[in-house]
């Protein structure tokens, strides 16, 4: 295969066409990770006005990332076959159809549907905007650019919290997807302005593998959002797992057995492009997972607003931006293997600060650990994105981008159901004594979680105070026992990076595909 892209070469572009691809492409992705939380601080407001079910609530933020995961690396096949501008136009035409619809629906169905359609345009849009970066950055210079795409990418959560937090304070919930509808419009309308990307003997798409790895992340990321309310033991729980590994078994049969395959399966073959993944992967286990919850934590156990709790955890992005920049010039200095073992062992021990929370703690007392977070996330993001596109073959930089992609969604979905469900399992088990004098009408609520807990005792009045202190007492053994299994997570990785090679330099590996179809 052709090692060269239908593109203009690198020293012809003018600086400011290598600018305005770079924001242009950190805004896309910043985009991206931003719709993933922005529904958070809204999902009150949202059931009040559609009359949705806690379960439908859940689905209109994993309905997003379900198929964003699916998707991605289909998605990052067709931007090398058919150009990756024309796929990131495409994919914020598509989010934006999206963010619209959800404005002009009130059925809590039909906004899940909305919020599946603006999925469908994140795949699209994510691996796009990576590629095409590689593209008109020449290899000396991807560092600087990639760590800036990587530190955008790493705060777009912490963006998405802040952001509708403040769209919550002055207006209601319709107000975020018109904000999101109108950045994918501006956006679409700015990448023309951006270089033409793809390959020259347009590639065929593997379909085959691309239905099998999106059956294998859909029922991954399906799986694990549906266990914590089923149970891990359940029935739906365990075939969807079980539907994951086989499909993906399938996936890597496909994969060595085709002369063209999505994705060569080889390139896990190389220790610095699974370290790089696996890193990533942790890296947002540990993000998603703590930013779920500390939002509760502040808002139902410190009585913060939306807006201040979404401010709060603000911290998190003050070392990650600057850190991403220069992790490329440390990673020279210090290796790969250091920088990720240093980067998930500082995260570990923001987490492992967090396991002494309680009732009263003063905020000043949860910004440090925060900021180790994102200090760690800061340290190791930048060079396993690095890794993974420079060890991979220039011909598929669109699937090694969704590679990269879908580690961080897959991430996310782990840590949010890991620590959700954690989370709900302690505080369920903690407060079974003192559901034991209750009446039947209002055992279940208590019961189910706090915030039904506080409903409850804000109507019976000051009577309920011990109700009250045994329902948070039960939510702070639940959010322990989360923060400690995330800071073990982290540990984990850090001990099991030692193991990763010693890269100071990225050495890509040959492309291993034939010239001919």
């Amino acid at each position: 295969m052709s090692d060269h892209r239908v593109l203009e070469r690198p020293a012809t572009l003018a600086a400011w066409q290598r600018r305005w691809t770079l924001i242009a492409s950190c805004l896309g992705v910043g985009l991206v990770m931003a719709s993933m939380a922005a529904l958070y601080t809204a999902l009150p407001q949202i059931a009040a006005a559609t009359g949705a079910t806690q379960g439908q609530l859940t689905w209109m933020v994993d309905g997003y990332t379900l198929v964003l995961a699916a998707l991605l690396l289909p998605a990052g096949a067709l931007g090398d076959r058919y150009g990756r501008r024309g796929m990131l136009i495409t994919g914020l035409a598509v989010f934006c159809a999206g963010s619209v619809l959800a404005l002009t629906v009130h059925d809590p169905m039909w906004v899940i549907v909305a919020r599946m359609i603006s999925g469908v345009g994140a795949a699209l849009v994510m691996p796009s905007t990576l590629s095409i970066l590689t593209g008109v950055f020449p290899p000396q210079h991807w560092g600087r650019a990639v760590g800036i795409w990587a530190a955008v990418a790493g705060s777009g959560g912490v963006i998405g919290l802040v952001g509708s937090g403040v769209l919550l304070r002055y207006w209601s919930w319709p107000s975020i997807f018109v904000v999101l509808a109108a950045v994918a419009a501006v956006l679409a309308v700015a990448a023309i302005a951006m270089p033409a990307s793809r390959e020259p003997d347009h590639p065929r798409i593997d379909l085959l593998g691309s239905a099998t790895s999106a059956a294998a992340i859909g029922l991954l990321v399906y799986g694990l959002t549906e266990a914590p309310e089923y149970g891990w033991r359940a029935p739906l729980t365990i075939a969807l797992l079980a539907g994951a590994v086989v499909a993906g078994a399938l996936f890597v049969v496909v994969e060595l057995r085709t002369p063209r395959p999505l994705l060569p399966v080889r390139l896990f073959a190389h220790r610095a492009f699974s370290t790089g993944v696996t890193s990533l992967m942790l890296q947002f286990v540990v993000t998603f997972g703590l930013a779920l919850i500390m939002v509760q934590y502040l808002q139902l156990v410190l009585g913060y607003s939306p807006l201040r709790s979404t401010l709060a955890v603000a911290p998190m992005a003050g070392p990650l931006l600057p850190l991403a920049v220069i992790a490329p010039m440390l990673m020279r200095w210090v290796g790969l293997r250091w920088m990720t073992v240093a980067g998930l062992a500082t995260m570990s021990g923001g987490l492992f600060l967090l396991t002494r929370l309680h009732p009263d703690t003063h905020y000043s007392a949860i910004v440090l650990p925060l900021a180790l977070a994102g200090a760690g996330i800061g340290l190791c993001a930048t060079p396993a994105t690095a890794v993974i596109i420079g060890t991979t073959p220039t011909a598929k930089h669109g699937v090694a981008a969704a590679v990269n992609d879908a580690a961080r969604e897959i991430g996310a979905a782990i840590g949010i159901a890991m620590s959700g469900g954690i989370l709900a399992a302690g505080y369920h088990h903690h407060i079974q004594p003192a559901l034991a004098g209750l009446p039947d009408q209002i055992r279940g609520p208590v019961g189910d979680s706090l915030a039904g807990a506080l409903t409850v005792a804000a109507q019976a009045g000051p009577t309920t105070h011990p109700l009250t202190d045994a329902a948070v007492d039960a939510f702070m053994h639940g959010i322990h026992q989360a923060v400690l299994a995330l800071a073990i997570v982290a540990a984990a990785g850090a001990a099991v990076t030692l193991a990763a090679p010693d890269t100071r330099h990225v050495d890509r590996l040959d492309d291993p595909e034939p010239s001919a179809d």
